[in-house]
């Protein structure tokens, strides 16, 4: 049987959170956790462009190329904010059978 998806994300963020205090000349990981918050964001920024242009170039290989990176590096981002995949699969979860324009509708409305 084919590994699970949320099995997957749960391994690498726990590789990334054991990396988090590693070298930051021997862990990439590390590397981009020394530098803060801002280098986090930018990377993401930067992998999001990517997989846009990938996406606009059609090639599926470069799709599923870019967007592992961005996934990697919004688990990067997670772990940076002390969360987890498993908060974003519970929100999934949690909208699954709405209506994204309700949903959206409902986000939109001040809370009371």
């Amino acid at each position: 049987m084919a590994e699970l998806p949320d099995d997957l994300l749960s391994r690498l963020a726990r590789t990334i959170a054991a990396r988090r205090g590693s070298d930051p000349d021997r862990s990439y990981v590390a590397r981009l956790f020394s530098k803060g918050e801002d280098a986090i964001l930018k990377k993401i920024g930067e992998e999001a462009t990517e997989t846009v242009m990938a996406a606009k170039d059609g090639d599926a290989a470069k799709i599923v190329a870019e967007t592992a990176d961005l996934w990697f590096h919004t688990l990067v981002m997670l772990a940076h904010y002390n969360l987890t995949p498993a908060d974003v699969l519970a929100e999934l979860a949690r909208r699954e059978g709405l209506s994204g324009l309700d949903e959206k509708a409902a986000r939109a409305q001040p809370k009371e």
